[in-house]
């Protein structure tokens, strides 16, 4: 007898279905035999272990016979444990102990225990939207992945704790309840941060340099000496970002829910993300990859933040991996298996000493490096990269009057306000322009000549800039975007001198030092 039922699998962020075709012959001198094939790996190939051990345990009788299980389209590898209830259940209704039109229009996903328990696995949500989009109307999960499962709207979604308890829903001799989307889950999670920029004494000029970014989008580097509050100023940067919107909350859900790092119990990213790897790290780890390629830090950091401390300390080769995320904002990684395309739109904030000993330009402590050890220092960052990098700002030591000073500073609601603003002006002009676009940092060329209208003044400022600095067309035009956000944190629809002079302040640092 042959029976078919549908699972999921995962190919980068996105998910496929597959069909489980079992196909079960009897004959007096045979035991069971069990076969999967269509590109299994090892993981796929365990299962047969634990569907036998977890059918047994339930309750259920495992068929004495030969049994090959087909995982199709058979060209597509499939990895992962995930398999593993869509198999068990195959098997059942091959043998007869499952009716075939109760699994009609179902997918079925999740790893089995030896004792029949249905275990959480990775991605999904990925599985469940392409099931949905593949025309099914019910799919079975794990119970402690049914909350993220029931983000995907469109489909209903069974929350599975063991073999025993599903089979007995199909059979018709029990009954599985629904799991609804809760929407307050978003809505709650949105604004729900512990930091605040009123937490941070003085540095005016950095703060201002974030409250720019947060609005363009754009990427941003401090200088200066260590206890200064650059990491404090960096953990912040969430709190002034716009508010995710749901399809930005479900995308980032689905990077985390494939590398597996989806904090327990949470069923949605609603804030977000920031990253801070340690420089220790390897360019595998930041861009992602593996046999099976897994999102790397920026891709985890999608519609959020990626904080790289210590900048000089990282590695060339994995500072270098930033280049192509950067302007094309997604990563494709290939492999000997085939290649994976990773979205990462991140906002890229890195920090460092202007020195090894991290006191050079310090007002009050002596620097003990030599000109040369400094110049050898700051070169470790490459040209092209600082010119993906539109804000370069030093941040200073603070006074003992600015720690001591009382006053509560500005509250990150009261910035991201203005960032808000910002934003939608920026949107609204993409809009009836009919770009698809959400920020300045994101205009290419052509949108930044149809945009970024410059009159006399700033105009001449920007070519003075050009000559005097030695910049690059790249840096040419991320001064352009920079004072296109400016213009519209003012309320200003044309570039002014003003907010060409701020912009070129704002990315006159990586002169000072290369």
């Amino acid at each position: 007898m042959v029976s078919t039922v549908y699972t999921a699998g995962l190919e980068g962020v996105n998910g496929f279905p597959v069909s489980v075709e079992c196909s079960l012959s009897r004959s007096v001198d045979e035991n069971y035999v069990l076969d999967i094939v269509g590109l299994p790996d090892n993981a796929v190939k365990e299962a047969k272990e634990r569907v036998r051990s977890a059918i047994t345990n339930s309750m259920m009788t495992y068929p004495n016979a030969r049994m090959v299980v087909n995982l199709a389209p058979a060209d597509k590898k499939k990895s992962g444990s995930a398999y593993d209830l869509a198999i068990a259940v195959a098997i059942l209704q091959a043998d007869g102990q499952i009716p075939a039109k109760s699994t009609e229009a179902s997918c079925f996903i999740g790893e089995l225990s030896l004792s029949g328990q249905v275990r959480s696995v990775r991605g999904v949500l990925c599985m469940v939207m392409a099931a949905r989009n593949a025309g099914f109307s019910r799919v079975y999960v794990p119970e402690s992945n049914s909350g993220e499962a029931s983000v995907a709207k469109g489909i209903d979604v069974y929350p599975v704790s063991d073999l025993k308890t599903l089979a007995a829903h199909l059979e018709g001799k029990g009954r599985i309840l629904k799991k609804p989307f809760d929407q307050s889950i978003f809505e709650r999670g949105i604004t729900d941060h512990t930091l605040d920029f009123s937490d941070v004494k003085g540095q005016q000029t950095a703060k201002r340099a974030l409250e720019i970014a947060a609005a363009g989008g754009h990427n941003v580097l401090f200088i200066g000496p260590p206890g200064t509050g650059k990491s404090m100023l960096a953990k912040r940067i969430p709190t002034i970002l716009p508010e995710m919107t749901f399809e930005e909350s479900l995308e980032t859900t689905k990077i985390h829910s494939v590398a597996g790092t989806l904090p327990e119990g949470a069923n949605l990213v609603t804030v977000r993300p920031f990253r801070s790897p340690h420089h220790t790290m390897s360019a595998v780890s930041l861009a992602g990859g593996g046999a099976y390629p897994k999102p790397g830090e920026v891709s985890l950091a999608h519609n959020g933040v990626l904080f790289l401390d210590e900048l000089p300390e990282f590695p060339k080769q994995v500072t270098e991996t930033l280049r192509q995320p950067l302007e094309d904002r997604k990563i494709t990684i290939t492999r000997a298996s085939g290649h994976c395309t990773f979205p990462s739109n991140f906002m890229l904030v890195c920090a460092m000493n202007p020195c090894r000993c991290g006191y050079y330009g310090h007002p009050t402590k002596k620097c003990t490096c030599k000109q040369d050890d400094i110049q050898k220092y700051m070169a470790k960052i490459s040209g092209p990269l600082l010119d993906r990098i539109d804000i370069q700002v030093e941040v200073s030591a603070l006074r003992f009057d600015e720690l001591a000073d009382t006053a509560k500073s500005e509250s990150s609601a009261e910035i991201r306000r203005r960032v808000n603003i910002a934003r939608k002006r920026a949107v609204d002009r993409f809009e009836k322009g009919g770009d698809k676009i959400f920020s300045n940092a994101d205009m290419s060329s052509s949108q930044l000549r149809k945009y970024a209208v410059v009159d006399e003044g700033g105009m001449a400022l920007l070519r003075s800039a050009y000559d005097s600095m030695g910049l690059s067309a790249r840096g040419h035009d991320r001064i352009l975007r920079l004072a296109r956000t400016i213009a519209d944190l003012a309320g200003e629809e044309k570039i002014g001198a003003v907010h060409m002079a701020e912009a070129i302040r704002m990315r006159s640092l990586d002169r000072k030092y290369w």
